[in-house]
């Protein structure tokens, strides 16, 4: 039955896996460059190494921290807990746990390095604005990017670019520049390399980041067997972004890739550098699931 009413999608499973082993290279080709010019290794590997442990195992504390989200009890939000365990059980998956983020921005995330650590997460402003059915559709795209675990490598890949970005902005420290001509040169290497890096690593991430949204709203189809559902969601929720204030919004961006919607007012991005497919582009694609799915 689950096999059924989530079927694997297993270009996105190509898609991380090939994204995952470029970035392994790149970065492998970065620390060649870091030793060849004489940088402590063992202590960016130390640095880089603490990081990623916390990143990897903490990253659903420093998210639920990070939005201000608070975990709910069935108690306390019987609806919504009802909806998870719902998908959870069609989606064959281990219940989330379930948190509510206290904002007007209308959105929903998951977050967690695996199902049995999941978390998915829906603000105040969803709830108020969406009907119920409209709710679970986005339960269901959230459930999905878990069930599909693309949750844990877009952690991962985050955070390894953040590295570059990082050595990028602090060189410097690496060791005395300045003392002769050669330190200069090295360190001026070291700077082009990070900055290309770090761009090889935004597209890299964006392209897989797109691509698992559009695979969490075939999930989401499948799940709720109704597209149209989560298409009059996120025309609601895109609808919604142009009125809420640039303060909140400017709060929110950190968490644009794990957003279902990226909280921007309009087409403030191009396509290129968006974490997400445009809007015209995931309606279009769901019209096309549902004139599937009724034969």
């Amino acid at each position: 039955m689950n096999q059924h009413r989530f079927p694997v999608d297993y270009q996105l499973k190509a898609r991380m896996f090939l994204t995952m082993f470029l970035l392994a290279a790149v970065y492998l080709l970065f620390a060649m460059v870091l030793w060849y010019a004489n940088v402590s290794i063992t202590f960016i590997v130390f640095i880089v190494g603490a990081m990623l442990l916390a990143q990897y195992y903490f990253s659903d504390k420093l998210v639920l921290a990070s939005t201000r989200a608070k975990e709910v009890s069935p108690a306390q939000e019987p609806e919504l807990h009802a909806m998870v365990d719902r998908l959870s059980m069609l989606a064959g998956l281990p219940k989330p746990r379930v948190a509510v983020v206290p904002t007007r921005i209308p959105n929903a995330f998951a977050t967690g390095r695996n199902p049995r650590n999941a978390v998915v997460a829906v603000t105040q402003g969803l709830m108020q604005q969406l009907t119920p059915q409209e709710v679970e559709a986005v339960l269901a795209h959230e459930i999905s990017h878990i069930k599909n675990r693309d949750v844990a490598v877009m952690t991962i890949a985050s955070f390894f670019a953040t590295v570059a970005s990082f050595i990028v902005q602090n060189f410097f420290f690496f060791g005395g520049v300045g003392r002769d001509r050669e330190d200069r040169g090295s360190y001026i290497l070291i700077y082009l390399v990070s900055l290309l890096v770090y761009l090889i690593s935004f597209f890299l991430i964006r392209a897989i980041s797109r691509y698992r949204e559009y695979s969490a709203d075939r999930g989401a189809a499948f799940l709720t067997g109704s597209p149209g559902l989560l298409r009059d969601a996120l025309i609601k929720i895109s609808g919604t972004m142009k009125y809420i204030p640039e303060r909140d919004l400017r709060q929110a961006e950190g968490m644009n890739a794990f957003f279902i919607i990226p909280a921007l007012k309009g087409d403030a991005l191009a396509e290129l550098f968006s974490t997400h497919p445009s809007l015209e582009r995931r309606l279009a694609y769901l019209r096309e699931l549902e004139r599937q799915m009724r034969g």
